[in-house]
């Protein structure tokens, strides 16, 4: 019987629960801030000067940030405590490759995660309000074009599903230790395994290891 496992199961689940309600909500701030932000209309001018009016897609946008920046710390901090968790043990060749592929998740992940983050920056900064004389960047006002905040939903649920990826790839410290070092034949009843059992309860009743004459 193995044991180790089924007690991993329980914490990955939790992790997997948070990542994905996490990511939701981030999602749905994106979309949302897309739909709030402000428009090319919105734009006042005095002369030379241009001022836009600060919009809810400012609190959208970080908003989603913060949900989605909780959900990559809390998913792969888990992964990563459980790969560092199962390095010192002796590793095989499909262990080894299983490990690579939790690797080249992290990263990508993160690199998902930093554009999904300066997208929305970005965006959200330009929601902020421009004041006349200042604008967004060089006393010049700008917009957020179409598609950035939905970009950056897209970039979230990309970012959620590799963190899944990432929590399923890393195996459990516990896993794959079993209990018993019985061939699986003996849960059959063969003569050979009850041979091996009643040797070993013989021995066991005889200290020294001396064998009974």
């Amino acid at each position: 019987m193995e044991k180790g496992g089924g007690r991993g199961l329980p914490c990955r689940a939790a992790v997997c629960g948070i990542v994905v309600l996490l990511s939701a909500t981030a999602f749905s701030c994106s979309l949302a801030a897309e739909f709030r932000k402000v428009k090319d209309k919105d734009m006042k001018l005095d002369g030379s000067l241009c001022s836009l009016p600060k919009s809810s897609a400012f609190e959208l946008g970080v908003a989603a940030i913060a949900f989605l920046t909780v959900a990559q710390l809390v998913g792969t901090t888990a992964a990563a405590t459980t790969m560092c968790a199962t390095t010192s043990k002796p590793s095989k060749p499909a262990v080894t490759r299983g490990r690579v592929a939790s690797v080249a998740l992290l990263v990508l992940s993160w690199v998902c995660f930093a554009l999904a983050v300066v997208l929305l920056a970005t965006a959200a900064s330009m929601n902020s309000g421009q004041r006349y004389g200042w604008g967004w960047m060089d006393g010049d006002c700008y917009v957020a074009r179409n598609g950035v905040f939905g970009g950056a939903a897209a970039l979230v649920v990309v970012t959620a599903l590799l963190i899944l990826g990432l929590a399923f790839a890393t195996e459990p410290a516990g896993a794959g230790t079993s209990t018993t070092t019985a061939p699986a034949s003996c849960a059959r009843g063969d003569a050979a395994c009850t041979a091996i059992r009643v040797g070993a309860a013989t021995d066991a009743e005889q200290p020294g290891g001396r064998s009974k004459q």
